[in-house]
């Protein structure tokens, strides 16, 4: 009977993280869907902006109130890890406290968890009351509406609850600690719930085990929870702040790539040992599509990008395009290429892991004309983006396909296009009057 509680913590443990590797294989498969691109490139500056961008916080912190209450959190998170690290231990193997002879060093870390954990409260209380009663502009645009709204909320609660459980754990342990209870041998430093173990003076030392017990289950169980949570949350960014960083764009922001599919067929048009008339060969592949029109038009990494959005705002925010009142939110943009990529993904679930065409794409089911030709490409959102997502690529895919693929370009760009193509400038004028202007007296 005593190994029983040992057996189900193992067998809660092995179902929560089976779970979570189940989804990130999930995960993995989507991402994989887009097109392959080489970024083996510069490794030593990708591991350096990694370190700066994703580990070190650095854009977080060009709004300084909710970058430095971030920080508060993250580093919060990371090094309160540790004591999972002791709780699993010691739920496998039915000890409590195996870290406990460390002795000094101990009493530090629990200190710190501790003095993080309260940190962690008041940051999580001033970003609920920024969305709540604040209610700052860039958390309620039309897409943050229905579940984006509540996740942002959930996420806090979530939060909220696990800490206050690790300090109400902490309380009741210093306690039984007190009071010389079997198996509750002393050690660790508790700056914080010290305080909370005023409140339960006058308690048994049967209650307090009870209550020490049901907070450390409900706080591992609720880790695991929350780390299946993130694959249905605009938090799965805590994973892949770390690649996305890594694999983020490193050419100047204003150089677009060159379009591979464009560059074949120009070469196949300058080669004079080319047949223009001359049918394909049977076993030729299809020409390859110009621009994108659908998830799996776009790179994988352009995808990935989709996956790491925070759903911050701070791109939209920043968009001149959206300031003017214009329908384009670049956080929309990303949103909506991640709610794509989810339902092929479903749509290949169902389908033994085969995409059946279901009459639906990126362009149009999801994302505007309206929306695409509204961006001026002035690179505001790339720049804001705490996490090098690049939005600009994808409304520039698009864009591709609408004016290659459909030659559905607005009237004003079909106009100037011409006028290059007949005048050598965007002007509607002859090349031969340029320069009357410097005749006229």
């Amino acid at each position: 009977m005593e190994y029983i509680p040992n057996v189900l913590f193992t067998l809660i443990l092995a179902l929560g993280i089976g779970f979570f590797v189940r989804n990130i294989k999930k995960l993995s498969r989507n991402i994989r869907l887009g097109k392959d691109v080489d970024v083996s490139d510069n490794k030593p500056t990708r591991w350096k902006n990694m370190a700066r961008i994703a580990l070190g916080q650095s854009k977080m912190v060009v709004r300084p109130i909710p970058g430095i209450l971030h920080i508060i959190v993250y580093v919060g998170f990371i090094i309160i890890n540790i004591e999972v690290l002791e709780i699993i231990i010691d739920g496998v193997l039915g000890t409590h406290r195996i870290f406990a002879p460390l002795g000094k060093f101990y009493d530090i870390l629990i200190g710190s968890f501790e003095i993080l954990a309260l940190l962690v409260i008041i940051a999580i209380i001033v970003f609920w009351l920024r969305r709540n009663i604040i209610k700052l502009k860039r958390f309620f645009k039309s897409e943050m509406s229905g579940w984006p709204k509540m996740d942002g909320n959930i996420i806090l609660y979530f939060e909220l609850v696990l800490m206050t459980l690790f300090l109400t754990m902490n309380g009741a342990d210093y306690q039984l600690q007190q009071m010389g209870a079997v198996h509750y041998v002393e050690a660790g430093y508790f700056p914080v719930s010290q305080f909370i173990a005023e409140f339960f003076d006058g308690f048994s030392v049967s209650t307090l085990i009870v209550i020490e017990r049901v907070c450390w289950w409900l706080h591992i169980v609720g880790i695991l929870c929350f780390l299946n949570y993130l694959y249905y949350s605009k938090h799965l960014h805590i994973l892949l702040a770390f690649p996305n960083t890594y694999y983020g764009k490193l050419t100047p922001k204003g150089q677009f790539k060159n379009n591979d599919a464009v560059t074949k067929e120009v070469k196949v048009m300058m080669d004079p040992s080319a047949d223009p008339f001359a049918a394909p060969a049977e076993d030729a592949p299809m020409p390859e599509k110009f621009g994108a029109s659908d998830v799996m038009d776009l790179s994988w990494v352009q995808l990935l990008n989709a996956y790491t959005c925070t759903e911050c705002g701070r791109c939209t925010s920043e968009c001149p395009a959206n300031q003017t009142g214009k329908k384009l939110s670049p956080r929309k943009i990303m949103m909506d290429t991640r709610d794509r990529l989810e339902e092929v993904g479903k749509n290949m679930d169902s389908n033994k892991g085969v995409f059946v065409d279901d009459g639906k794409q990126l362009l149009d089911n999801y994302i505007t004309k309206e929306e695409l030709w509204a961006c001026t490409s002035c690179n505001a959102c790339v720049e804001a983006c705490p996490v090098s997502i690049d939005p600009l690529s994808i409304i520039m895919d698009i864009r591709q396909y609408l004016v290659m693929e459909q030659s559905a370009a607005p009237s004003d760009l079909n106009n100037m296009m011409g006028n290059i193509e007949n005048n050598g400038a965007p002007w509607p004028f002859n090349q031969m009057d340029r320069l009357n202007w410097k005749t006229e007296s």
